[in-house]
């Protein structure tokens, strides 16, 4: 990211002024008003996605925190830039990006129907703010703290990282005096978890559509995706050919929600293609799996002694909890963490848990799967000279889909003919072509031993299991020799 540079009328602007009329100085300088855009305040960064971004006073106030630039110690990504070198973006980038690209949507909408849709400075200035802060919440390694850590550590929990994130902006204001009304602090909160299951009702007076432009709960068409998966294409050296700026120049608001052209139906596809597709080759990549399925016995070996679980109930705790905890814990000189060091200490010597193999599930077996667990594995060993333990055993269950399971994400899209169109409509995708998936949902089972020289048992009980369950084994590979002998 670039420094903050002068506004747009720059250092000679000033120079140029008259002498009689001075700048203010910052202690008699009136604050700016929510949502206004005073030149004298913007500041600007470079991004290497999106270009400039000029963030406005309010938004500076929350950036210029140590909370907001925590960000910078959490990589999008976790602990990918084992695997793809290149990504070691941050949440601090992505932010500024989706708080960028939420100003160009909802400027968009107010260039073609701000006056139709009745949208004001403080509409703008909500979803920029919302867009900039909404992932303040996420902890260390982002959804493996969320998914994998705390569900171990904190059973029974409904953590969030949007809730987190409501909590640290209560938080932020509260400490830094930062100067919004209740009202709009409230819709910047609302926006934020629009897409979660704890989302708040908004009361029919309000404009729903904009709630859907951060985090869209009703069909998954949001700039967060839009930003992360050009940001993440590009880190990990990816061709990424979804153009969202299509999406934005298209999008109309008809009966309070935001529709797209028809002829836009394979971009939007493309959107959620591409995002599956990140998934199955970086997020879910077997490599990655098995660094973060170490990490996760790490952080969960280091819980007690370093109180994680307790710190991600407390925002003003939260906000210490970033990435550098693995260093943390792996330069500790405390015997209670010698468990959690140790597996720190494979990592960087990429002494990595053992693929052993993979299945996908059949189709006709998914509405009903359950998770494969360490105990399914150990309980299908048949006879053999080792006895698996349960700690001998990792195991990974994959989802990947278009962001509503089974379902399809474009059937709650509505479209427009034209834009002298004013009929919304769905569209079934037997309509446009016969080349899409028929499904929209993976699963994908593996299976990784702990122990090098354990490969073999944990392989066969693995070809058991198959079979007790599906009559066959449905691996697509058998374990590759290579993997069956002692070493790495």
């Amino acid at each position: 990211m670039g420094e903050y540079c002068p506004s747009p009328q720059g250092d000679s602007a000033l120079a140029a002024a008259p002498l009689t009329r001075p700048s203010p100085s910052p202690e008699t300088a009136v604050r700016p008003s929510y949502g206004s855009c005073d030149r004298r305040y913007v500041k600007q960064v470079f991004d290497n996605l999106h270009g400039r971004i000029w963030l406005d006073p309010l938004a500076l106030q929350f950036v210029d925190t140590e909370e907001f630039q925590r960000l910078r110690d959490l990589k999008q990504l976790g602990l990918t830039y084992l695997v793809y070198p290149g990504a070691v973006h941050t949440r601090f980038e992505h932010s500024l990006g989706v708080y960028s690209l939420a100003g160009e949507a909802i400027n968009n909408l107010k260039t073609y129907q701000g006056e139709e849709l009745g949208i004001d400075h403080v509409d703008m200035q909500t979803v920029k703010l919302a867009g900039l802060l909404h992932d303040i919440g996420h902890g260390p390694f982002s959804h493996l703290f969320e998914h994998e850590v705390l569900p171990r550590v904190d059973p029974g929990s409904s953590w969030s990282h949007e809730d987190m994130s409501v909590l640290l902006l209560d938080s932020i204001v509260d400490k830094h005096a930062i100067d919004i009304e209740n009202d709009y602090l409230q819709m910047v909160k609302d926006m934020i978890t629009a897409s979660s299951k704890h989302a708040s009702t908004k009361s029919a007076n309000e404009k729903h559509f904009l709630y859907d432009i951060v985090a869209n709960g009703r069909n998954g068409i949001d700039v967060d995706k839009f930003d992360y998966i050009g940001r993440d294409c590009r880190a990990c050296g990816l061709g990424c050919n979804f153009q969202y700026w299509r999406l934005m120049e298209g999008m109309r608001v008809m009966g309070d929600e935001i529709c797209y052209p028809a002829k836009d139906y394979l971009s939007i596809h493309k959107l959620f293609s591409t995002r599956a597709d990140l998934h199955r080759t970086v997020y879910t990549h077997a490599k990655v799996k098995a660094v973060e399925l170490m990490l996760v016995d790490a952080l969960i070996e280091a819980n007690d002694y370093l109180g994680i679980s307790l710190h991600a109930h407390d925002p003003e705790e939260f906000w210490k909890l970033d990435d550098t905890i693995i260093k943390t814990i792996e330069t500790a000189p405390n015997n209670e963490l010698k468990k959690a060091k140790e597996i720190i200490q494979r990592i960087r010597r990429r002494e990595l848990y053992k693929f052993c193999n993979q299945y996908s599930v059949p189709k006709d077996k998914l509405e009903h799967f359950k998770n494969i667990t360490a105990q399914d594995i150990v309980c299908s060993q048949k006879s053999s000279e080792v006895l698996l333990k349960e700690e001998d055993v990792a195991v990974s269950n994959v989802k990947i889909d278009l962001t509503r399971g089974k379902d399809n994400p474009l059937e709650s899209i509505k479209f427009f003919k034209d834009f002298g169109c004013e009929e919304k409509f769905p569209i079934t995708d037997d309509r446009v072509s016969h080349l899409l998936p028929a499904y929209n949902e993976d699963r994908i089972v593996r299976v990784y031993a702990k122990k090098p020289e354990l490969v073999d048992v944990v392989s066969e009980a693995f070809e058991n299991l198959q079979m007790r369950m599906y009559g066959e084994k449905t691996q697509v590979h058998e374990t590759p020799k290579k993997k069956r002998i002692r070493s790495n």
